[in-house]
């Protein structure tokens, strides 16, 4: 990898030019070390089109050109749920780092397979939680880490959304993955795990849509410590979208929305009140990507804060919950 010294920019290549894929491109624009120089698509023309918006000198017809492209030092998959495993994989297997959209995979056996693949290739490979790498979550997890709040009992946490009733998005199609619970349900179980960890048991409840996807899912994960994280997902109703964070000496109230750019305010066990509210440029998706460029100058095959077995872990939550409300996918 030519800029793997730090002294040249990290060539990136995007499989995918759906919505994501668009705001990744945007987003990468305000890092001055890195230069997006390839898309891959299923058609040369979606391909060009995204080309021509991004001023993208590599235009693929497939993901098998845009994966053997020796101008990418890194892919970022950001196609629909159900694809990205395939894709993550023929990546990883020409010897990229990997960036894989959230949530990491359908399930935890195809999570472990790519987990397995990149350790055994020795590429990097990380989950696009980009949540995980805002200034204002990283200044949350600093509060937690450093006991200013105590001992965590409880996260509250909320990704709720309206959506048209539409049989023909990837949100209500089963085929794609869709349902809340795997569009917007990972952003509070990934958020619950950063500061409690992996729960000793899930309980899940929901509602159907009317594809059969879920539309409505609500959780609650409990830990060995007595902590508990009480979560709510929905296709169906805009929400809150807030996360809180409550502690024995203090709490933190997330603003909305919680998983993008945002203020929050810790409130002490007396009253007291302390805001968070930092200026922020771009939509938030150039922090994680910098951490991907980070940890592959560093020589690193994973991140610290968003490391392979939490992944496979959260996907794990992911699976019990769907197996409590009866939620399969084709194939599974």
């Amino acid at each position: 990898m030519s800029s793997s010294t730090g002294t040249e920019p990290i060539r990136w290549g995007v499989i995918g030019t759906g919505g994501i894929a668009a705001a990744f491109a945007d987003d990468l624009r305000l890092l001055p070390d890195a230069i997006l120089v390839a898309v891959g698509s299923r058609r040369q023309s979606t391909a060009d089109e995204f080309a021509d918006r991004y001023n993208v000198p590599h235009r693929h017809a497939s993901y098998e050109a845009l994966v053997a492209d020796d101008d990418v030092d890194v892919v970022y998959v950001a196609t629909p749920h159900s694809g990205h495993h395939a894709a993550a994989k023929m990546a990883i297997e020409a010897g990229k780092a990997v960036l894989v959209e959230k949530p990491f995979t359908i399930n935890a056996v195809e999570a472990r397979d790519l987990v397995d693949a990149a350790r055994a290739r020795g590429v990097f490979l990380m989950e696009a939680m980009w949540t995980r790498f805002l200034p204002h979550v990283e200044r949350v997890r600093s509060l937690v880490e450093s006991g200013a709040l105590g001992d965590i009992r409880t996260v509250i946490c909320d990704h709720s959304q309206w959506f048209e009733r539409d049989a023909s998005s990837r949100l209500f199609d089963p085929e794609l993955g869709g349902g809340a619970l795997l569009d917007l349900g990972v952003y509070p179980v990934s958020f619950a795990s950063m500061i409690l960890g992996t729960p000793s048991r899930v309980t899940a409840v929901s509602d159907p849509a009317f594809t059969g996807v879920d539309a409505t899912t609500s959780m609650v994960l409990q830990h060995l410590d007595g902590s508990h994280a009480s979560l709510t997902t929905s296709l169906q109703a805009a929400g809150p979208n807030r996360a809180f964070v409550i502690g024995t000496d203090a709490r933190v109230e997330i603003d909305h929305v919680f998983y993008a750019p945002t203020t929050f305010t810790v409130i002490g066990r007396d009253g007291s009140v302390e805001p968070y509210d930092e200026p922020h440029d771009g939509g938030g998706l150039r922090h994680e990507a910098a951490e991907v460029m980070r940890c592959v100058r560093a020589g690193k095959l994973e991140s610290d804060i968003m490391p392979l077995d939490e992944t496979v872990a959260i996907i794990e939550t992911l699976d019990e919950a769907r197996r409590q409300i009866g939620l399969a996918y084709p194939g599974e």
